[in-house]
């Protein structure tokens, strides 16, 4: 079934498998860039939106990407103390040679390289979450507990 899929869709079809998670992964018309756009593709709330907010050490330039609630504003300084540095938001170019996705479809796996990740602990209290799934079109279905496993990702205190 991967074929069906765009490549940049593909490839996070393909990291799920590695993790055995069997979510479906939905590719819509309309699109999901924004939280606000998802949600109201997806048909959930806003908060149930997992967006992916990509940002750039400034020392070191480590990518970490924070997956946040959509209904959440991260407090930049909360995650620098997490990540211990200074960090500045990335633009489209440093997200693509990261993680080999656009910003809109940056999914929580299946990144081009190590990406450090913190997830929102507002996440845990849903039952289910929507998250990017390689395109600003396509998003996939998964639990917060598959959220923490396929993203390696630990969970924080990022919004403001």
């Amino acid at each position: 079934m991967e074929n069906a899929y765009p490549p940049s869709v593909a490839k996070v079809v393909h990291a799920l498998d590695g993790y055995q998670v069997r979510s479906k992964v939905v590719v819509l018309a309309e699109s999901t860039r924004t939280a606000v756009e998802a949600a109201a593709a997806i048909g959930c709330q806003v908060a149930e939106i997992a967006k992916s907010i990509v940002f750039s050490g400034k020392a070191t330039a480590k990518a970490v990407l924070v997956v946040a609630s959509g209904t959440n504003r991260i407090d930049e300084n909360l995650v620098a103390a997490r990540v211990g540095e200074p960090i500045v938001k990335a633009d489209a170019d440093y997200v693509r040679e990261k993680t080999g996705y656009v910003i809109g479809g940056v999914p929580p796996t299946g990144h081009l390289n190590a990406v450090q990740v913190l997830v929102d602990e507002d996440l845990l209290q849903f039952k289910s979450i929507w998250a990017a799934a390689g395109s600003p079109y396509a998003v996939v279905n998964l639990t917060p507990e598959e959220l923490l496993r396929v993203s390696g990702g630990i969970v924080a205190k990022v919004k403001k």
